[in-house]
């Protein structure tokens, strides 16, 4: 039997031509066309959003179903530990009880550029840049007279001023979630210059390098 070798040739040719145009097309799908995956779940595994848990569809690998873990026992998450520190109850025993702290920042210039720093910033609203609890929403009738620090600040210690911050205290909202604790006895370390004089601090603007 002759085969003929051109004949032959030309298919081999075609041959090869189509499966280099097969090739280029798949790598120039482009887009959001990834082309054809074998077993594509071991690329591209399922992910499960840590802080979003449906009902219906508990996790099956986790315990309890939960997509996240729980921390292990009496553990503190990294940089948390002077929240840990100061966990007081959110009643009229744990404000009693805050009476036995000590602020333990030193009464720096930092810590007083800083606490004026933060003062401004958090609490001049209510209590007004000069302490006299004219700040602007109650120049502006939204919210009640506030007292003035020097009025106040005599009839409690520290430790009561922190938690009154940290937690709240009548009218007054809790500001924990936006001062850490080192925060908020830099800011008392400001507010104690209003206790004999209801004039501004005269604490430096710029700021102090520690």
């Amino acid at each position: 039997m002759k085969i003929n070798t051109m004949k032959l040739n030309k298919i081999s040719i075609a041959i090869l031509v189509s499966s280099s145009i097969a090739i280029f097309a798949s790598c120039s799908a482009g887009g959001d066309n990834p082309g054809m995956e074998y077993a594509p779940n071991m690329y591209h595994s399922f992910a499960y959003e840590p802080l979003t848990q449906e009902a219906d569809k508990p996790n099956t690998i986790n315990a309890n179903g939960m997509n996240m873990r729980l921390p292990a026992e009496h553990t503190i998450a990294r940089g948390q530990l002077d929240f840990a520190t100061y966990n007081l109850a959110k009643t009229a025993e744990g404000y009693e009880a805050a009476s036995s702290l000590k602020n333990p920042a030193p009464a720096s210039v930092y810590n007083l550029a800083e606490g004026k720093r933060l003062f401004n910033i958090n609490c001049t609203p209510c209590h007004g840049e000069d302490g006299q609890g004219n700040g602007t929403i109650v120049a502006d009738g939204k919210f009640p007279k506030v007292p003035s620090y020097a009025e106040r600040l005599p009839t409690i210690n520290d430790g009561k001023a922190f938690y009154s911050i940290k937690y709240g205290r009548n009218l007054m909202g809790a500001y924990g979630t936006v001062l850490t604790p080192s925060q908020i006895w830099q800011v008392i370390h400001y507010i104690n210059t209003y206790k004999t004089s209801t004039a501004v601090a005269a604490v430096a603007d710029t700021t102090v390098k520690k």
